[in-house]
């Protein structure tokens, strides 16, 4: 007989649903909220982290071309070019020679910032085969003859050239490390038909000699780029190639480029993907609070139609209706608001990546068709499952017992010791997977921690709500008895108040979590600042080069600088770079300093040991490098170098913050033996002891003025420190945005299940009033609860964040990037969460505090 009334009753389950969505707008404002707020955050995220990744796949794209293989050197300077010429005469065809470098320009717009643009130097004859857009240079459409004869002349798309304000025939100021160079834009690039702008905007090209002179780099080339054929062709073609490489130049896969570029930044949008699934956790409790809530709040209506004759599955299906309508409109609007806050993420992301890894302009937001289907899905499926457990509840109570709130609240009883118990197994879980190496299984154990810990939370609350009773026990006078009422509510309501601290719980532990990580590093870089930044002043190019290698300068500098009254010692330092045959370890970094680096601190291997190797010529690893390459003390990492590949014993591995892809520490002197390179690429000035400020600027302004033509650069010691430390604020304020955005879903959870909880207990109020109780009373008990359940939340919270911060230090961080840091635990962390929870709840409490306290007596006892 229900079979048969089905369809009859699922236009009445309809109606019934609609009506009450209506009559509740703020319930379903919220639930609307919660789920558009958990799929913007996510989609925003993951366009953000699209847009850069297909920035840097364009920027080094348009920059290797078509090119298979590239032929480079181990020397800083490059390949000599007479190279090219024997290569060409040898057959080796296609090849083009490339000079590849970065300019520094600022636009003529007024109070605008410097720019990087990646410079190409190319021989526009030789380009066709590998960059079309480029080769097209040579067929026509641009004043070839301008572009080759003129000193300084280049090309720039249309949209860089607008955004610079340069017009063509117009010269303008770059600089290239520390030469300034003036430039003639000859032309604009304008991209192929079906290829889009993308592959050339901000790409600045110059003729091959006109990048030689600019850069330094004079009668050298950065690479030469060929196209092999595919099989055995290809091989025997790379066979012969290579016996006509002198020692010291070497040819690789083009391709590798790529994969570096990516792996650079792969730790790095994965935590920014974490942090976009914790907000999206904090949603699902938010939704399925607000779900439960409409299930609840029925729960008089839906026994009614129990006993009419609705089935178990036609509610079952209506509850999910009613979740698949409300996550269909959230989802709506958070994918909208996922491409709005998606803009302003992508230049964070961008400007995060130019600061700690190389030059990258985003200027589009990348639209994939799949982000919007993930985004969809994971919307529709969280509001879902978040309904599940509400649906199931709905159809697994009889018509009579539905109608009695008691029966919910036992239910709730028997839920929260399921609940702790499954906590219990979440916390298991992640220990046990803890030992197995990857940082997905680190995000595993991250994320296992969180629920088990969430799922804890209300039994801990309801321990507390006791212990809070039985302190307020033989408390006389009001503050004993709206206390005794609070912490009895707050167990009493489990099935709101549960949902609730342990929403706000996630919230604020991962805020303490993070924010106890970021103070923890910030902690361990200013110690390493203080260590490493041991010269008053530091001389280096007057622009910063987007990229590690930084500018060079003759060795006869020193003298120069040493020469300068009132300069104690001169400190070169060598930057390079250089290629390794191990696998996985691409381009090296490389530093070389002179003499013993006291300041450095070994962490693993014995320290006199350490630096016996280092001056016989062995490297120290950093950290970052010995965790990306698995190297330990002991290890060998084979280097090119100007002789030829040679493998380096690893004598000790230090603490350095500089890069996330790791330093070789190398002694200067084997430096210049090895890669017969005696450049320099920043030295450090030592000056008299105690030298006030004033003698600091006076050697400063003297440095400036050595070289009219190629200024140099000067910095001090507290001003490097105070823009290193500005770089990494900036660095983590994308990660503040996040989890501003979590806190404001747990929030919003609060909000509803307090809301859900003065709807369900209106009747209550009314018999308290009708009892006596004051407007007042009612006001301070309603925040007595709410204070409550935030101090509980708070308090829970300082546990939780801790483990959550060991969590992100000692085995996200490590598996990420392979810094070590000291935990760094200050009692305002502590203060600042029980703030934070109390904060939110008693805000979160205002509105259904209010609304409680003018109840009517009669009509909160009138039966609906």
């Amino acid at each position: 007989m229900s079979r048969r009334a089905s369809p009859r009753h699922a236009p009445l389950l309809a109606r019934a649903s609609r009506r009450h969505l209506l009559r509740h707008p703020w319930q379903l404002a919220l639930a609307v909220l919660g789920v558009a707020l958990g799929v913007a955050v996510f989609v925003s995220i993951d366009l953000a982290n699209q847009s850069a990744k297909k920035a840097l796949s364009l920027s080094l794209g348009a920059l290797q071309g078509k090119a298979t293989h590239e032929i480079v050197a181990s020397a800083p300077e490059g390949i000599p070019e007479e190279l090219f010429v024997r290569l060409v005469r040898a057959g080796v065809r296609p090849a083009a020679p490339v000079i590849e470098a970065t300019a520094i320009v600022t636009p003529k717009a007024r109070g605008a910032k410097p720019e990087a643009l990646p410079l190409l130097g190319i021989d526009p004859f030789s380009e066709a085969p590998f960059r079309p857009a480029v080769g097209r240079i040579a067929g026509g459409g641009l004043d070839l003859k301008t572009f080759l004869t003129v000193p300084g002349a280049c090309l720039l798309a249309r949209g860089t050239a607008g955004r610079l304000g340069v017009a063509v025939g117009k010269r303008f100021a770059a600089r290239f490390g520390t030469f300034e160079r003036s430039l003639l834009l000859s032309g604009l690039l304008e991209p192929a038909p079906g290829e889009g702008s993308s592959s050339l905007s901000d790409l600045l090209i110059c003729d091959i000699a006109t990048a030689q002179e600019a850069t330094g780099r004079l009668g050298h080339l950065t690479r030469i780029d060929l196209v092999l054929p595919e099989g055995a062709a290809g091989a025997r073609e790379l066979t012969r190639v290579r016996t006509l490489l002198p020692a010291g130049v070497q040819i690789q896969e083009a391709a590798g480029r790529l994969r570096e570029g990516d792996e650079m930044t792969r730790a790095f949008r994965m935590n920014l993907k974490a942090l976009s699934l914790l907000a999206l956790v904090c949603g699902t409790f938010l939704i399925y609070n607000t779900m439960t809530f409409l299930v609840v709040e029925r729960r008089r209506l839906l026994g009614l139609l129990r006993a009419l004759g609705a089935t178990r599955r036609e509610i079952f299906r209506g509850v999910l209706g009613e979740a698949a309508a409300i996550g269909a409109v959230g989802t709506l609007l958070g994918l909208v608001a996922g491409v709005v806050l998606g803009r302003g993420l992508v230049r964070l992301v961008a400007g995060t990546i130019n600061d700690l890894y190389f030059a990258l302009s985003v200027r589009d937001l990348a639209l994939p068709p799949w982000t919007f289907v993930t985004g969809i899905a994971v919307g529709l499926g969280v509001t879902l499952l978040a309904a599940l457990a509400p649906a199931i509840e709905a159809t697994g109570t009889p018509p009579q017992g539905a109608m009695v709130r008691s029966l919910l609240e036992a239910k709730s009883g028997r839920a929260l010791r399921r609940a702790t118990g499954a906590g219990a197994l979440g916390l298991a879980l992640g220990a046990l997977v803890l030992p197995v190496p990857g940082l997905f299984a680190s995000f595993v154990v991250m994320f296992c921690a969180i629920i088990g810990f969430a799922l804890l939370a209300p039994g801990a609350a309801v321990l507390l709500g006791r212990a809070l009773r039985a302190a307020l026990g033989r408390r006389a006078g009001r503050v004993g008895w709206i206390g005794r009422m609070a912490a009895t509510g707050l167990e009493r309501n489990l099935s709101r108040t549960g949902v609730a601290v342990a929403a706000l719980v996630v919230a604020v532990s991962v805020t303490v979590g993070v924010g106890a990580m970021i103070a923890s590093f910030r902690g361990s870089v200013e110690r390493w600042l203080d260590r490493s930044l041991t010269a008053d002043l530091y001389v280096g190019p007057a622009e910063r080069e987007a990229g590690f290698v930084g500018a060079s300068r003759p060795g006869d500098l020193i003298a120069r600088l040493g020469a300068i009254p009132g300069v104690v010692r001169v400190r070169p330092l060598r930057r390079a770079e250089a290629a390794s045959p191990r696998k996985g370890a691409g381009t090296v970094r490389l530093i070389a300093v002179e003499g013993d680096p006291a300041a450095t601190v070994i962490r693993q291997g014995n320290v006199r040991d350490a630096w016996a190797g280092f001056a016989r010529g062995e490297i120290l690893a950093s950290e970052p490098l010995a965790a990306r390459l698995g190297l330990r003390v002991g290890s060998s990492l084979p280097l090119a170098t100007a002789e030829g590949v040679k493998p380096f014993r690893v004598a000790g591995i230090y603490l350095d913050y500089a890069s996330d892809r790791g330093i070789a520490m190398i002694d200067g002197a084997h430096y210049r033996r090895l890669w017969r390179d005696d450049r320099v690429s920043g030295l450090g000035l030592d000056l008299a002891q105690g030298a006030s400020d004033a003698e600091l600027e006076r050697v400063a302004a003297i440095v400036r003025t050595l070289d009219p033509e190629a200024p140099l650069g000067v910095r001090s010691n507290k001003e490097l420190r105070r823009r290193s430390l500005v770089v990494f604020d900036r660095t983590f304020k994308i990660t503040g945005v996040l989890r501003f955005l979590a806190g404001l879903v747990a929030f919003l959870g609060v909000l509803s299940a307090l809301l859900a909880l003065q709807l369900e207990r209106t009747r209550e109020i009314g018999v308290l009033r009708a009892l006596g109780m004051t407007t007042r009373e009612v006001g301070a008990l309603v925040a007595a609860e709410t204070g409550l359940l935030g101090l509980s939340a708070g308090l829970l919270s300082i546990p939780v964040g801790f483990v959550l911060a060991l969590i992100l230090i000692e085995v996200i961080n490590r598996r990420s990037f392979g810094w070590s840091m000291d935990l760094v635990l200050t009692p305002g962390v502590f203060l600042g969460a029980v703030a934070l929870s109390l904060t939110a709840a008693l805000l979160a409490g205002v509105v259904p505090a209010i609304k409680m306290a003018r109840t009517s007596p009669a009509e909160a006892l009138r039966e609906e």
